[in-house]
Order: structure tokens, then C-alpha cells, then sequence
């Protein structure tokens, strides 16, 4: 059916049993290598354990999580270099990625081998995905206007409701703080890649407020580089970007907060379709939400929002133009419980889904009420979470969901955490109701999962260092799969089932000026029917990062790689494992300037994310930043 690039819907489920078991032997045996994540400092410097939100859907020391969490702070963001939020993605524990093209072309995650419509994904608390595609367009985020990002691996849906079954990315945009702050960049690279940002927040304890603007540019490259392609077209698939993002608090009394976050992005990206026509794809993704924090009682905070998420896409083809628009308003009022034993969050949430195109659905809008319970309680070695949900659509009826986990400290050094949780994806409204290739019998998407971790920090002298190990199994029932009769009568149904499970080992050592990081995902995200392996997806990716510094300059190299992939359910359509090397140097200059180069794929490997797409070989990218 025509609209935007959209991956195939995919499905698919596993057979070998004794796989973790294997695999966990194997890690641990690799386990020395050292939370994502930490950023290098100078030796002596005291670096703070990071609060996370995303986990229990308020603020919680790194220290007592029992969930996997990786948390990409600010300076890591701008020391990555990197060209966009999918690829920033691609570097962490536990997430793999599609891209139909350079950074601008429609791109997917895979968190812990779930589908791309199986991740959950926020900003600033809001959902912005298409209703229509069930995916959020990470490709239209700027990377420029992300303060912080928060990747909760494993489903999700007893804190947050439909669609996190592989986990939630939850993604920050800038804030105000005390005093003036100011920030600019500018930047030029291959493929005539340039990129200009600036910014000002700043504060005081009674209010605070920023802003912050951002451009990009390239004339990038030919995305299908294979004739026989049926979308091939011979010329360049570039794209426009520009992004703006605001916020501003006021705090007219002790333990009242008022606010309000303002996100809005558009992207022009071409693509091929093989019309010898110009077809580009334009997105506009807008997001705001107004909350209302108030200290009712020394054991009670409330917190009342109101918000809206919208994504707007236009294929523009020869062949036509073909608009789909999803608006999401949220409402939310949650309430945080201090008891004597622990905290207790309950959390009433209103989600109205409107769609909006040229397609005809039978059915344009539904509506979620949701009422949500979360348990918090850290006893000596012992930190426990529960949660139960309970969504009620007029659409698909009502889903509950629940998830336990514990987390036991067995020294100071040693940490263990289990839990289990359940979760569900609702079928997209082009699933239910495109014209003449739909199902109003769909149910949804359920899953179960299993895991395990164990932890470990340490130091001696002047080296630091820790790692993490989970294992996990989620199964996946009632997947919805795309399908076609001997009489070429097609339309989705629920006849799949997968098994998501693997091991994750992760870490980071610091030793004076050098910093190293490494990341490595065994996993079978398989076809329960077959075996076979779910549609881009490896059986191994990896990720190794060393940082030095060398006076004022900071040197980075930094490798990822992955195993052989398939580009079909049926994996008759292999794609090579490949392993690109990527370096940067920043070198800070006096008044808060930074100059920096960082080159991608230095050794000019030809690899892909998906078949037939070219990924951009060898480039450059060097430029400036400033900060006040």
C-alpha cells in the first residue's frame, strides 16, 4: 500500500532452549571487560551516579535501579560526534538499527531484538509516533536539540501502557538553569553536510527558562545503488532539517513547580522510488506539554500535565502525494506517596488518538484510559519494584499488565537483580482499517519476559571500572504478520510468534586519561516456527570505544560491528557482518571554544543496514563549538 517508507511488518519466533545458558557461560567468562556510559574525567574528579526517571516514572539513584538502564548524559552526546539520534542509538548496549539510506532516510530501532513498532518512544514524556505506521520517526529528531536520553531495555508497558515490549527511549530537550548560559556550533563535512545550532537558557530560584534552535543539511548520496531494484533512481538522496525546542519553569512557592516544554522539528529527505521523479518524504513532529507540580503534604506530591504529540507526514511521488497525521493529546495526573515502607506512584493517564489521511479509514480516532501502580522499596542489600497497569480502549478493549523485580546487593561491590514483567502492542490504524489491505479482527501483541543480571563496580589506585551482565527472555505471542492468499488477497493477521532472548554484557574502565568502553549483545531473536531469524537482526553486535587525552586534546576511536543479517521473514536475503572504525579529536580552545573532526567508516567498508541501501562509505565532518 503506498504511503511513507515504511519496514515491513515482521514477526517471528525461536527453538533453542539452552541458548542463554550457553551464552551466559561464555560472557562471564569475558566478564572482566568492565555502567555504560561514564563519561572520562580527570583523575580525582568525583563523578555523581546519574538519577534516572524513565524506570519507575520518577526520579531514582542509579544505585538502587533493578532495571536495565543506559543513560547518554549531555557531554556525551556532544563528545560523540556523531551525525544523527538513530546513529548516537546504534552505539549502545542492547540496539540495533535499519536505515533506508544516509542519516536523514526512514530508520528503525531494534531494542533487545523487538520489532521497530515494539519500542516505545517519549519526549519530554510525550509519545509522538504515527498512529498509522505504529513507529516514531527518530530520523526527524536533532540530535542538537537532545539534552539527555534514558534507554529502559525490556518491556515496559506495566509503567507506560501499549507498545513497549522491547523497552522505552525516553529522550530530553534542553532546560534552564541557574545563571546564563549560552551555546553555538557550526559544522561542514562530506556529501556538503552542514550543520548550525545556538541556544540560551539560564535562571534563577524563582524561574528559569531556554531555547535552542538547530539546521542541517546535505546533498548526501544515492540511497538504492543496485538497477535491478525496482525504487532504484541514479541521483543524490539528500535532505533539510531544522529543529526548535523551549522551555520554561516557574516556582511561585516551596514544593510548587510550573512548566512547560516545547518540541517542534521538520524534515525534507529525499528518496528513490524509482519514478525519475524528486520523492522526499516531509516530517514534522511537534510535541508540548504544560505540568503542574504541587507538595500537597510532606508524604504527598502530585503532579498534573496536559500535553500533545503530533506527527505529520507528506510522500511527495510521482506518483502522488500521500499524507498521514497522528495527534495524540495526553493528559496525566500522577501522585507520589512517601510510606513507611518504601513510596508508592499512582498515576490516572487519558490518551486521545486521532488520525488523519487521504486512505479513508473506516475508523479515525480511539481513546485509552489508563490507571497505573508502582511500589518502590530499598531495605539494606534489597531494592524491590512492582507495577500493575490497567489500559481500557474503545477501540481493543481492556489490557493488564505487570512486572516484579528485586535486586539484592551481595557486597559492596557485587549486585544481583531478577524480574519479570508482562506487556502488549495495540495493531496500527493501517493494520485495522487501510483500504483493501486491513484486519478489524486484530488483537493485540502480548508478551512475557525473564531476567537476570549481575553487577559489579570497583576501583584500586587510580583506575575505576564496572560492568553489567543480563540475561534475558521475552516471548512474544499473537504477532501481527502481513500476508497474502493464493489469490493475491492480502492483509494482516496474528499467526506469529517470537522468542526474543540473549545476553548483554556491558561496562567501562577509567585509568587516568584513557577511558574505555565495550558493549557486546549475544542474542536470538527468532522465529518460533522455524527458527529463523526476524528481519535485520544479528546473532552478535558489538561496540568498543577508547578515549585518551593528550593535554588539551581528546583522541577517540571507536569500532562497531555486527554479524551477518537477513533481509527477509524467510532469510533466503543475507547481509554480511561488517565492522566499521570510526576516530574523532576534539581540541578545546580559550572562551569555552572547541574545535573538533571526527571521521565515520575510515577504512571505507561497504556494508548494510538494509538490503540494497548504500550507507555513505568514508566522510568527514569538522566544525566548532562554543559554550558560555
Amino acid at each position: 500500500m503506498p504511503s511513507k517508507q515504511q519496514h515491513p511488518r515482521t514477526g517471528g519466533r525461536v527453538r533453542h532452549n539452552s541458548f542463554v545458558f550457553h551464552v551466559l557461560v561464555a560472557a562471564f567468562a569475558a566478564a572482566p571487560i568492565a555502567q555504560a556510559q561514564v563519561p572520562a574525567v580527570p583523575p580525582g574528579t568525583a563523578v555523581l551516579e546519574p538519577v534516572v526517571v524513565t524506570a519507575a516514572r520518577g526520579p531514582q539513584s542509579a544505585e538502587d535501579l533493578v532495571a536495565d538502564v543506559t543513560v547518554i548524559g549531555a557531554d556525551q552526546i556532544a563528545q560523540s560526534g556523531v551525525d544523527s539520534l538513530v546513529s548516537l542509538l546504534q552505539r549502545q548496549p542492547g540496539v540495533e538499527i535499519d536505515r533506508n539510506g544516509g542519516p536523514g532516510a526512514t530508520s528503525g530501532i531494534f531494542l533487545r531484538g523487538a520489532n521497530a513498532t515494539q519500542t516505545l518512544v517519549l519526549i519530554d514524556g510525550m509519545r509522538v509516533s504515527s498512529s498509522s505506521s505504529g513507529e516514531t520517526a527518530l530520523e526527524g529528531i536533532p540530535l542538537d536539540q537532545v539534552d539527555h536520553i534514558e534507554i529502559l531495555r525490556g518491556p515496559a508497558s506495566s509503567l507506560y501502557g501499549a507498545d513497549a515490549i522491547g523497552g522505552v527511549i525516553q529522550i530530553f530537550t534542553r532546560r534552564g538553569e541557574r545563571g546564563l548560559h549560552a551555546n553555538a556550533s557550526v559544522g561542514y563535512g562530506t556529501y556538503e553536510t552542514s550543520s548550525g545550532t545556538a541556544g540560551i537558557s539560564g535562571g534563577t530560584p524563582v524561574a528559569s527558562a531556554s531555547l535552542q534552535v538547530s539546521a542541517r543539511h546535505s546533498t548526501g548520496f544515492n540511497a538504492i545503488t543496485n538497477p535491478a531494484n525496482f525504487s532504484y533512481d541514479p541521483d543524490r538522496d539528500g535532505y533539510r532539517s531544522a529543529g526548535v525546542s523551549a522551555s520554561g519553569s516557574l516556582t511561585p512557592a516551596p514544593g510548587q513547580v510550573l512548566s512547560l516544554q516545547f518540541f517542534r522539528s521538520h524534515l525534507d529527505n529525499q528518496f528513490d522510488a524509482g519514478d525519475n521523479f524528486n520523492d522526499r518524504t516531509l516530517t514534522t513532529l511537534t510535541s508540548w506539554r504544560a505540568a503542574a507540580v504541587d507538595r500537597l503534604a510532606p508524604w504527598w506530591t502530585s503532579n498534573l500535565s496536559v500535553g500533545d504529540g503530533d506527527d505529520r507526514s507528506v510522500s511527495k511521488t510521482g506518483y502522488g502525494d500521500y499524507p498521514f497525521t497522528t495527534r495524540q493529546r495526553q493528559y496525566a495526573w500522577q501522585s507520589d506517596f512517601t510510606l513507611p515502607a518504601g513510596s508508592m506512584t499512582i498515576a490516572a493517564e487519558r490518551r486521545e488518538e486521532h488520525v488523519a489521511s487521504d486512505s479513508g479509514f473506516a475508523v479515525d480516532s480511539r481513546d485509552t484510559n489508563s490507571l497505573t501502580a508502582i511500589w518502590r522499596m530499598v531495605a539494606g542489600p534489597n531494592a524491590i519494584q512492582a507495577n500493575a497497569r490497567h489500559d481500557q480502549s474503545n477501540q481493543f478493549g481492556a489490557k493488564t499488565t505487570g512486572a516484579i523485580a528485586w535486586g539484592y546487593r551481595i557486597s559492596p561491590m557485587w549486585r544481583f537483580t531478577a524480574g519479570a514483567g508482562t506487556a502488549f502492542r495495540v495493531p496500527t490504524f493501517n493494520d485495522l482499517y487501510y483500504p483493501g489491505y486491513s484486519n478489524p479482527g486484530l488483537r493485540p501483541e502480548t508478551a512475557r519476559n525473564f531476567e537476570a543480571g549481575i553487577h559489579a563496580a570497583g576501583s584500586f589506585g587510580e583506575a575505576s571500572w564496572q560492568a553489567h551482565l543480563v540475561a534475558y527472555r521475552n516471548r512474544v505471542r499473537d504477532l501481527i504478520v502481513f500476508q497474502c492468499d493464493a489469490n493475491f488477497n492480502c492483509r494482516p493477521n496474528n499467526v506469529s510468534d517470537a522468542t526474543l532472548e540473549g545476553v548483554t554484557l556491558y561496562g567501562d574502565s577509567q585509568w587516568r586519561d584513557t577511558h574505555a568502553h565495550a558493549s557486546i549483545d549475544l542474542q536470538a531473536p527468532t522465529d518460533d516456527a522455524n527458527g529463523d531469524l526476524l528481519p535485520r537482526r544479528a546473532r552478535r553486535h558489538a561496540t568498543l570505544s577508547l578515549t585518551q587525552n593528550l593535554g588539551p586534546a581528546r583522541l577517540t576511536a571507536e569500532w562497531v560491528g555486527s554479524s551477518a543479517r537477513f533481509d527477509d521473514a524467510e532469510n533466503l536475503r543475507r547481509m554480511g557482518g561488517y565492522g566499521i572504525v570510526n576516530v574523532g579529536v576534539e581540541w578545546p580552545l580559550a572562551h569555552g571554544v572547541t574545535l573538533f573532526i571526527r571521521g565515520d567508516n575510515v577504512f571505507d567498508k561497504n556494508y548494510e543496514l538494509a538490503a540494497d541501501y548504500a550507507t555513505g562509505g568514508a566522510r568527514v565532518f569538522a566544525g566548532a563549538r562554543w559554550q558560555l
